[in-house]
């Protein structure tokens, strides 16, 4: 018997504004989370007027070599709207960028760009990620307001992962602090397996716990409610996991 196993990605169903849990074991899901990215801002409500991004942040996949933030595909266009007020961090001339992954794929490179200019690419060798990802990149004397443009180059595909972030570059120091690295991975449900039990009320968030969609937790002082079944770890703490939770 074929055992299907579900991955914490979401995903819009036919029906508008319903969930599903996408089975997908060969795809590979990822965004940057902080700095917010534009997808984050779109997801956290920062930004109105996104479309579907709202869902699925994680999800901007494209053929590699794109400099558009949607990756130059047919969905997410919304991304590409320099028009929108797309809020832009403020920070020094090293910036740790926090990529939160959904699903994990083997790897080439991750590729930072300001327009043309390439400011950093990272070759991991094919090797799988964690649930997260950092790297700190320098912004090459680049000042003031600038999108950079990251790409997450998947090693056995011919896509990649974009995610685009809006800053505000000033002189020395302010990098974005790095997360804590996750030690266990990602827990995966095989489908027909008892599902934990939802958490009673609203309680505080915590790595390890299995949550349900629905669940409601408190996190350095906000609340928030599951959007998607999955096992919390560090790194995916509510607020930096928008594609997880939605705050109340």
């Amino acid at each position: 018997m074929r055992r299907r196993f579900t991955l914490p990605a979401l995903t819009v169903a036919a029906v508008a504004g319903s969930l599903f849990v996408a089975v997908a074991p060969a795809s590979a899901h990822g965004y940057i989370s902080s700095p917010p990215s534009r997808q984050a801002n779109c997801a956290s409500g920062a930004v109105s007027g996104c479309g579907d991004i709202v869902y699925e942040p994680q999800s901007v996949e494209a053929p590699k070599g794109s400099t558009q933030c949607n990756g130059g595909g047919s969905r997410f266009t919304e991304l590409n709207d320099n028009s929108k007020s797309w809020p832009a961090a403020t920070v020094g001339q090293n910036v740790t960028f926090n990529w939160v992954l959904t699903a994990r794929h083997s790897t080439a490179t991750w590729e930072y760009f300001i327009g043309n200019t390439l400011l950093a690419s990272f070759n991991d060798g094919g090797a799988q990620p964690g649930a997260t990802k950092s790297h700190t990149v320098n912004m090459k004397g680049f000042t003031g307001r600038q999108t950079v443009l990251a790409r997450w180059n998947v090693a056995d595909t011919v896509n990649a992962f974009y995610s685009c972030v809006d800053l505000n570059i000033g002189g020395g120091g302010g990098s974005t602090p790095t997360p804590t690295t996750p030690t266990p991975s990602p827990t995966v449900t095989p489908t027909g397996s008892p599902t934990p039990a939802p958490t009673s009320g609203t309680t505080t968030w915590a790595a390890g716990t299995a949550y349900r969609a629905g669940d409601k937790v408190t996190y350095a002082g906000r609340s928030y409610q599951c959007r998607q079944a999955h096992t919390a770890i560090n790194g995916w703490e509510p607020p930096n996991v928008p594609a997880l939770w939605t705050a109340l």
